[in-house]
């Protein structure tokens, strides 16, 4: 799903994926998703160079084939042979799938920051031929009034096909793939506007996409923010890339896909704004071989779950005045075991708790784990102050095992939390309140939102308790009475058969 775009909506997209999942064969949702989101970003690769190709031409001096001349307006150059024309002429031959993996293998040695990066195995027998040539001519056939919409299609189109495959792949896909409603809510609520954007653990790079949104939206400049990421699934970290690349976000997610406990792309990076969704209860993070890291401030996180790890990782990442947002499983509120509610303690102590989120169930397509969102901050406006949010709620269910979040709701939360900031914020009973750090310690520092909400008031029908309490006796009674025929019956039946209860 696209940003502020219902999964309902169809167009290119759906016809798009609904092509892939033809073209998929035999093959596996997570072999065949670098295929088809390799083609989308070779469409918009050869998209951008003819755009600044013709800009050439039409200039008159000679100057169209001069690779300088593309990568100073951050155009990638595009080789002869590996522009789409080249593909398209080739899509109803026996030799497509080897073109398009020449086509992939030239722009990276022309492009170092690609190298690596683009998906090469369209020649292999697995996938259709004749079918691969069917989704070529969509790319080739669809119309585009100019280049920025070009670009906005094919990124939307990029989207839409993370979140089906998200969907195809389901356990597997919390490694790529964040709801688009869950990263709308992080990012209203933080507003990068501008400065150092961060995220540790940034999957297809979902966050970025999403803040860049954000400031385009409101009217402000990507210019404005620099983005670093990091993740240790190489095809992932493959998938930003291309993601970020069709964006036109200009991100450094290190040399290399690298474990960030281990392997810290970004050491010296102290952020504005960090967005994350890090990997749940993750119980295998390597804690024994980091005991004396001074990203633990806040204590030693547990060698069974690395959420504590996470979270403290980010911390150590803040600049002065910096915040950040990530989704936790809610065990991480109120757990106590192995340290975690004496770090929980000290990171509350220490006032960086701004907000909590409880979100309501089904989510993800990956789990049913409930979820809750965390905003820290370094300097806080409200000192000694969190809110919490009971959002459980909240949310309109798309499917029979998927729920998301409306526009509204999401404004609702971020002008919760904007009313919050600026002290204007009046409790809600059932849906939020703020506390102090004593009302968090009087509750042990568990930060489940229920705590401190409370009951949302009921209205008052107007009928008196008597009477009220009249009908409902007798209500029960009739159930009673109901329970004990069917309990006689049942006997009666068990006896028949040589059974005495």
């Amino acid at each position: 799903m696209a940003g502020g775009t219902s999964t309902s909506e169809i167009g290119f997209e759906k016809e798009i994926w609904q092509a892939a999942d033809v073209l998929r064969g035999n093959l596996d949702a997570s072999e065949y998703k670098s295929v088809i989101l390799g083609l989308i970003f070779l469409k918009y690769l050869s998209d951008r160079f003819s755009e600044r190709y013709q800009e050439l031409v039409d200039e008159g001096e000679g100057f169209e084939e001069e690779k300088d001349e593309y990568t100073a307006e951050g155009v990638f150059f595009v080789p002869e042979e590996a522009r789409w024309d080249v593909v398209a002429r080739a899509a109803h031959t026996p030799e497509i799938g080897s073109v398009i993996d020449d086509a992939m293998r030239s722009i990276e040695k022309e492009n170092p920051r690609l190298k690596d990066v683009l998906p090469k195995n369209f020649a292999r027998p697995e996938l259709d031929k004749r079918r691969l040539g069917d989704v070529v001519d969509l790319f080739t056939n669809v119309k585009m009034q100019d280049a920025a919409q070009s670009k906005d299609l094919l990124g939307r189109t990029y989207e839409y096909c993370l979140a089906k495959f998200a969907e195809k792949e389901g356990k597997n896909a919390g490694e790529f793939y964040t709801p688009s409603c869950i990263v709308r809510t992080l990012v209203e609520v933080l507003q990068p506007y501008n400065g150092r954007v961060y995220d540790p653990c940034c999957g297809s790079g979902g966050m970025f996409v999403q803040s860049a949104k954000f400031i385009e939206n409101h009217g402000g400049n990507l210019s404005g923010i620099s983005v670093f990421g990091q993740d240790s699934n190489p095809t992932t970290w493959k998938l930003a890339q291309m993601n970020l690349a069709i964006r036109g976000i200009d991100a450094d997610l290190g040399e290399a896909h690298a474990d960030t406990f281990f392997d810290d792309q970004h050491p010296q990076v102290k952020a504005d704004f960090i967005l994350a969704n890090p990997p749940f209860n993750d119980k295998k993070w390597g804690a024994d071989k980091l005991q004396d890291d001074p990203r633990w401030k806040y204590g030693m996180p547990p060698a069974g779950n690395a959420n504590y790890a996470w979270m403290q990782h980010m911390i150590w990442h803040l600049a002065p005045k910096g915040r950040l947002g990530l989704v936790l499983a809610n065990g991480a509120l109120s757990s106590q075991t192995c340290g975690e509610g004496g770090i929980r303690k000290a990171i509350v102590d220490d006032d960086l708790v701004e907000c909590i989120i409880a979100m309501p169930g089904q989510l993800f397509y990956t789990t049913q784990i409930p979820v809750s969102l965390w905003f820290l901050a370094k300097d806080k406006k409200q000192k000694d102050k969190t809110l919490f949010i009971d959002a459980r709620n909240m949310g309109t269910m798309v499917s029979r095992k998927l729920r998301e979040l409306t526009d509204d709701d999401i404004k609702k939360i971020a002008g919760t939390y904007n009313a919050f900031v600026e002290g204007t914020l009046e409790d809600e009973p059932g849906f939020c309140a703020v506390a102090s750090i004593e009302d968090i310690a009087t509750q042990d520092y568990v930060l489940t939102p229920g705590r401190y909400v409370g009951l949302a008031e009921q209205e008052d029908d107007g009928v008196p308790f008597e009477e009220k309490m009249a009908a409902l006796t007798s209500e029960l009674a009739e159930l009673f009475e109901t329970s004990h025929r069917l309990e006689d019956m049942i006997r009666q039946n068990l006896e028949a058969i040589g059974y005495e209860i």
